[in-house]
Order: C-alpha cells, then sequence, then structure tokens
C-alpha cells in the first residue's frame, strides 16, 4: 500500500464502530498501520459541521476512509425516510468538505448500490447512475449516497482533491446489526432462524415472495476492497471511472434469490422447517446485481464464498448475542 507523503498524519476512520468501519480499521491494523484516529459519536457528533471542522483542524488526517452513516433494511428505510436522508446528507457535506478545507490527501467514500435505478440494466454499471427513477423504498437514503458521490466529483473538478468512492453491494459479516426490526436481510433471517430453531417452531415467516435476486459481499472482502482503491495510484484509479461518474462498484459478481438465500441460512443455522414467505410486504427492487469488471480489472475479487461468509456471520451473533439490540 502507497504510504501517505506525511507519514506523521494519522488515517481517519469515520464509523469506526460500524460493521463496515471496523473491518476497515482490522485491515489496517492487520496491514501494520498504527496511526489511526477514530471518534465515537459521544466524542464527535458527525452531524455538526462545528465539530467536524474543529476535529479536522486538530488532526489533520492525511487520509480519510468515510464510512460512518445512518443505515437500515427496508422496514427502516420506509420508517424513517427523513433522518436518511437528512443524517446522511449533514454527515457526507461535513466530513468532505473539512477533509478539503484541511489538507486530506485522500479521502474514499463508501455509498450503496441502491443509487442505481430500480430496473437498471443488469448487471448495473457504473454508467446506469442517474438513467432512471430510484426504488422508492429507499429512495432519500440512495438520493444521500448519490450526493456524497457527487460532493466528491465536485471537490475533486473544483479543488484539485483526490476524494474517491465505492458503491458497495448488500453487505453482511461480523459487527452486522441483528435488530429484527431495523436489519437488512442476512441478520435477520440469521436471527429468526436461530430463534426458531431455539424454540422447536416448525417454520419461519419471511419478508416478501423470495423471487428477488441480490448479491453479498462479506465485509471483510469489502475492508480489502476499501484499502485497494485507496492504495491505488491516481492515474490508475482516474483511467477506469468517468469524470462524471466516478466511483467504482464493489461486489462479487454473482447473486442468488431471496429464497435461495433463506434456505442457505436456514441450513448453516441448522433450522430444519419450513420457510414461509410472505408476498403482502415488499420485495423491493426486483434484481440487484452490480457490474464489477472496473474493479477486477484494476487488480481486486472478492475472496469469501457465501456459505463460508454466512458461516462466520452466525458465529459472530453466536459469540455476541447478549451484547445485541432487541
Amino acid at each position: 500500500m502507497q504510504p501517505a507523503s506525511d507519514p506523521t498524519r494519522p488515517t481517519y476512520v469515520a464509523g469506526h464502530r460500524g460493521m463496515v468501519g471496523s473491518a476497515i480499521v482490522r485491515a489496517l491494523r492487520a496491514q501494520g498501520q498504527d496511526n489511526i484516529v477514530t471518534r465515537t459519536h459521544a466524542e464527535l457528533d458527525l452531524t455538526s459541521q462545528a465539530a467536524v471542522e474543529t476535529f479536522f483542524a486538530e488532526v489533520r488526517p492525511a487520509r480519510v476512509y468515510l464510512a460512518a452513516a445512518k443505515v437500515g433494511g427496508i422496514h427502516a428505510n420506509d420508517t424513517y425516510p427523513a433522518d436518511f436522508i437528512y443524517d446522511n446528507l449533514l454527515i457526507q457535506a461535513n466530513i468532505i468538505n473539512s477533509a478539503w478545507r484541511h489538507g486530506a490527501e485522500r479521502l474514499l467514500f463508501l455509498g450503496s448500490s441502491c443509487i442505481y435505478p430500480r430496473l437498471a440494466e443488469q448487471p448495473m454499471p457504473e454508467s446506469a447512475l442517474l438513467t432512471g427513477p430510484l426504488e422508492p423504498t429507499n429512495e432519500p437514503y440512495a438520493i444521500a449516497k448519490i450526493a456524497g458521490i457527487k460532493l466528491c466529483e465536485s471537490y475533486n473538478r473544483q479543488h484539485g482533491t483526490d476524494f474517491r468512492s465505492v458503491m458497495p453491494t448488500n453487505l453482511y459479516g461480523p459487527g452486522d446489526n441483528f435488530d429484527l426490526a431495523n436489519s437488512h436481510v442476512i441478520p435477520a433471517l440469521i436471527r429468526k432462524f436461530h430463534e426458531a430453531k431455539l424454540a422447536g417452531a416448525n417454520h419461519v415467516p419471511v419478508w416478501g415472495s423470495g423471487r428477488p435476486r441480490r448479491e453479498f459481499l462479506h465485509v471483510d472482502d469489502m475492508a480489502a476492497a476499501c484499502l485497494h482503491v485507496m492504495a491505488l495510484d491516481a492515474s490508475a484509479y482516474a483511467a477506469h471511472t468517468e469524470p462524471r461518474n466516478s466511483h467504482l462498484n464493489v461486489g462479487t459478481g454473482t447473486d442468488v434469490t431471496i429464497a435461495e438465500l433463506a434456505a442457505l441460512v436456514g441450513d448453516v443455522v441448522g433450522f430444519a422447517g419450513e420457510i414461509r414467505f410472505d408476498p403482502s410486504k415488499p420485495d423491493g427492487a426486483p434484481r440487484k446485481l452490480l457490474d464489477v469488471s472496473r474493479l477486477k480489472a484494476l487488480g481486486w475479487t472478492a475472496q469469501i464464498d457465501l456459505r463460508d461468509g454466512l458461516a462466520q456471520a452466525y458465529d459472530w451473533f453466536l459469540a455476541h448475542q447478549s451484547e445485541l439490540r432487541t
């Protein structure tokens, strides 16, 4: 990995307590990087422009991983749309602007595959951005993430910064949110199947028809991709991104149906009962598969098999049940 031009300046990981941020910290430390700065929400409110500006003025990080975000599944996005757009817009704008003002050498913004149109061509290339309507169930969150990409692009164009963006597919793994009301599909399924197994239930209800197809990436693979993209030579990064769509997709390049996923999770957990789908609940987009050819051309591919990754996620869940939100 290329060193920062001033090795005395730290790397700042925003959102280090989240699933992705904590994985990035683990990956950085595994590479021998110890000059890492983090702040909890109690220590630094990222929605406060004044607080973020003060932090950057004092710390002056050389590199910034912007993994902080308000996140959640279909139910959370549908219930709290104002929170999802407002909080994420503030977090992104504050960090990106302060990073520029205080001379950050590089910044990596983490977005989401929900930035692409609901009916985008599959697999979705980076060029699909802003070519059609978004999925209504998470449109406010998606718009905030699009704004983050455009903030990075705009600062690069106007101020000559080196701010980069990566768009991960659906992530899972250690540190995930297993709260049934607000979690994504994999942690929700793991918890549902585990609790059904303990209760001796004969079936598990699953939202939707089971037909939508989704791509899933282990969070440790995502962290590895982030470090890889951050380390790329500026000319190599620019050569594989478009001036107005300067982001890179991060995924596995393969997908499964929700029904196939549910069966796989049930097998990993050891639940032998029936899976009952509820088509009265929303499915979301019919398919979300990323075109990852650009990142592959830049030398990175995912390494963790879905079944192996699910087993790791379940092991983490079992080890941390006492800490989980109800």
